[in-house]
């Protein structure tokens, strides 16, 4: 059966463009503000202009900056319930003006509108509805936090909408302001949403839109006036944005480039493999960040597999995306489009095959047919690079453990697809795979109230849930000064006398028992064969310790790699070894208290407050480790999206220097009850009290690895930790200056972190544990499950 053409109207919307003359500018504090300069905006699919958008300036963010600024009291001095009322407002415009947007939409981006039609409009609905709801229970549900300020978006081309409502709809509802850049190559519906809230009556400057190029997008992250940056785009770009956000304070959340795998056991249904595959590569064009790029097919059945997906490629229908009847619509951009010839030239001259269909694209603006690469070796080019077109690279495998060694093999982490009938077997490999969303039997489902985002390379941050709205939220304290450490932890003077009458006489010299460092379980001389003097606040020589270097960190991060059995154990099991922690420290409090005193000088009142909050704490993480639980995420599909919490892995961490003990403590005992494994640098100033719960570690059944220990400086030590590949996440208390080199250092791979250098007052169980620290010390994956005949 052969197919007619079924066009879609685009009258309407070629005379809303007319009815502007062809020309738009920035929509800044509520008024529509004229460009100084222009640039011009092409329909993919004929290669002729659609209209001229405004070029933004610096002084165009500048002024965007300043209204959302200014109307940021009156946005969050509203109700929770008047922010809902406006979110549903939203909502339902969209609703109402629905298939002019999705035919805006496949005009400026090129998709089929289909799918603009049927995907990505309601899914913009739904979430400004969803996020109405979020409004109405912020303060409910998010007691003790509150909206960051000023929010900078700054969105991608191939879902122009959809990216905006992903990043607006939370900022909104927590109570943030917004100024957005859409991206240059398809900024027309950001401003016909823009129209649309001017429409509805949204206050002045709580969502202001400038347009441009990247130019544009670098004024607004690098602006001092922005309080959190949201990106979605590619890696590279993500990297830049790290470091110059570094030391800033700004809150960022990154969604970046992937290469997921599209995994097929052979036991699988393949005719709705086939249909699967369609829906992961050839969906827009395979201009999709979760793009099932990577088909990984079981061997038994790989022959008969990419026989039925030549055979459906060749009825796909590539053509103009105003047809309801094709499958595939045109290229964003010739540059993407050469981007995409350029990477299959090169995946053929590595040796990989390549086939596509017997016919031929449209040939009148930018399209590329579907494309199957067979043969592909695990390091290829096209096996590693993100292609972002609608190419399909082919690789086999024999067991299960070699497809998710297969699948782990990119930089990338974002999502994943399984597809077996074998229910135990796909769950199985699910919570294996290195991505932060795995959908079984199925692929590219999304939902406002399910988180996307990726691990590794694809970025931190979660869009949509719960866990999407925490982005957009900080500590309420975080408004407030920082309170001041218990005790003044200054920098000896060079050449500082020790204190008098420091050592008593005595017939015979001491025994030396200078404490080493601890890796893997044992006590291990530095590398360096050197050691550094640990001073009282008054000079006296209490002790020495080991001086780390960057040896002694590689090879606490190999053992805290080779102790990955920890994640696997029961929260009950790791609960169990944290309250045994607390039973053989409780044993030594005496000594405890007795060295943190010798170090800091307080009263030893003090240094037994110390002691007792450290046990308290392991008691705390003791009781979460089996109980900070995952969800089930409600969405419109006929099973479940679980949204679960995993252990990052190897997680470095810089301890603060006040409350020696107590410091080293509340944080490394919420990794290690979510399953992390720790590389610690204790406190720099007094690391007497770290070295000595070593002691305590060997004696409680810690497995070797889980908590590693090398003392000596932090800022240099730490450095080595952030630059380091095989750690997931810092986190670092200390300097300003130790935290920025922290940041800048983490863009090498988009590794995760946590830096503060305002001070927080341990000994106060509100800010020195709970769940903000649990939150830190995991990522969210979510698992669709699709069940029914």
């Amino acid at each position: 059966m052969s197919y007619g053409p079924a066009p879609e109207g685009d009258a309407p919307v070629r005379d809303w463009i007319a009815q502007h003359g062809g020309t738009f500018g920035h929509y800044i504090n509520g008024e529509w503000v004229a460009g100084t300069t222009t640039f011009e905006v092409l329909e993919p699919a004929t290669g002729k202009s659609l209209a001229n958008v405004a070029q933004g300036t610096t002084a165009d963010v500048d002024a965007a900056v300043a209204a959302a600024r200014a109307a940021l009291p009156a946005w969050q001095a509203l109700d929770d319930h008047a922010r809902a009322r406006w979110l549903y407002a939203i909502a339902r415009g969209v609703q109402k003006h629905a298939r002019a947007f999705a035919v805006l939409e496949t005009l400026d981006n090129g998709k089929p509108v289909r799918e603009t039609r049927d995907i990505d409009v309601p899914l913009v609905a739904r979430h400004f509805s969803h996020h109405a709801g979020w409004a109405q229970l912020l303060d409910s549900e998010f007691p003790g936090y509150h909206a960051y300020g000023v929010v900078g978006q700054v969105i991608p081309w191939n879902f122009p909408l959809l990216m905006l409502a992903w990043k607006v709809a939370p900022a909104l509802a927590a109570g943030n302001t917004v100024v957005l850049k859409p991206a240059e190559y398809t900024p027309l519906t950001a401003i016909r949403f823009a129209e649309l809230l001017h429409e509805i009556g949204l206050p002045k400057g709580v969502f202001n839109l400038v347009t441009g190029d990247g130019s544009t997008g670098a004024a607004i992250v690098n602006h001092p006036g922005v309080d959190k940056i949201a990106f979605t785009g590619s890696t590279e770009v993500g990297r830049a944005i790290r470091v110059a956000t570094a030391g800033s304070g700004k809150g960022l959340s990154l969604e970046l480039g992937g290469k997921s795998p599209f995994i097929v056991f052979e036991d699988a249904d393949l005719d709705s493999v086939v249909e699967g595959v369609v829906d992961a590569i050839w969906f827009n064009q395979g201009q999709v960040c979760c793009a099932g790029s990577r088909l990984l097919v079981q061997e038994g059945v790989a022959d008969a597999l990419f026989s039925k997906l030549r055979d459906r490629m060749e009825r796909l229908r590539v053509g103009s995306p105003l047809d309801k009847a094709i499958d595939m619509g045109a290229i964003v951009a010739p540059v993407q489009l050469d981007r995409i010839r350029a990477l299959c030239q090169q995946g053929i001259e590595e040796g990989a095959t390549c086939w596509q269909p017997s016919w031929s694209a449209p040939q009148d603006g930018w399209f590329h047919p579907p494309t199957l690469f067979t043969n592909v070796a695990p390091s290829a080019t096209i096996a590693q690079v993100e292609i972002f077109g609608p190419v399909l690279v082919s690789m086999t495998f024999r067991t299960p453990e070699e497809a998710v060694a297969l699948a782990n093999n990119t930089p990338f982490g974002l999502a994943a697809s399984v597809w077996s009938e074998n229910i135990n077997l796909a769950l199985d490999i699910a919570p294996k795979l290195k991505c932060g969303v795995v959908w079984i039997n199925s692929t590219n489902l999304f939902d406002a109230a399910a988180g996307f985002g990726g691990y590794r390379e694809s970025g931190f941050g979660r869009e949509g849930g719960r866990e999407g709205l925490w982005e957009y939220l900080k500590p309420s304290r975080a408004h407030e000064a920082a309170p001041l450490p218990a005790i003044a932890v200054g920098a000896l003077a060079s050449g500082e006398p020790l204190a008098s009458g420091e050592a008593e006489a005595s017939p015979l010299p001491a025994i030396d028992r200078t404490p080493k460092l601890f890796i893997g379980g044992k006590q291990a001389r530095p590398d360096s064969g050197y050691t550094l003097p640990v001073r009282s606040l008054s000079g006296r020589l209490v002790g020495e310790v080991g001086e780390g270097n960057r040896k002694d960190i590689r090879n606490a991060v190999e053992a805290a790699q080779a102790a990955s059995g920890w994640a696997k154990l029961s929260g009950h099991q790791r609960a169990q070894i944290l309250y045994y922690l607390a039973e053989n420290l409780s044993a030594r409090r005496d000594e405890f208290a007795a060295r943190i005193v010798s170090m800091t000088g307080d009263a030893l009142v003090a240094g037994e407050s110390e002691v007792e909050a450290s046990i308290s704490r392991l008691f705390t993480y003791a009781a979460w480790a089996d109980k900070h639980d995952g969800a089930v995420h409600d969405v419109p599909l006929r099973g479940v999206a679980l949204a679960m919490h995993e252990p990052m892995g190897v997680v470095g961490v810089a301890c603060p220097d006040p409350y020696p003990l107590l410091g080293l403590v509340s944080l490394v005992a919420p990794l290690m009850a979510t399953g992390n494994r720790v590389v610690a640098i204790p406190s720099e100033r007094f690391p007497l009290a770290a070295t000595d719960f070593y002691s305590v570690l060997e004696t409680s059944d810690v497995p070797a690895g889980v908590v590693n220990l090398v003392t000596g400086s932090r800022d240099s030590l730490v450095r080595t930790l952030a630059d380091h590949d095989d750690l997931e996440a810092v986190w670092y208390f200390g300097t300003h200056t130790g935290a920025t080199a922290v940041e800048k250092a983490s863009a090498a791979n988009l590794k995760r972190t946590w830096t503060e250098w305002t001070g927080r007052e341990w000994l106060d169980p509100r800010v020195g544990e709970g769940r903000e620290f649990l939150r830190k010390a995991v990522q969210v994956k979510n698992i669709w499950i699709p069940y029914g005949e």
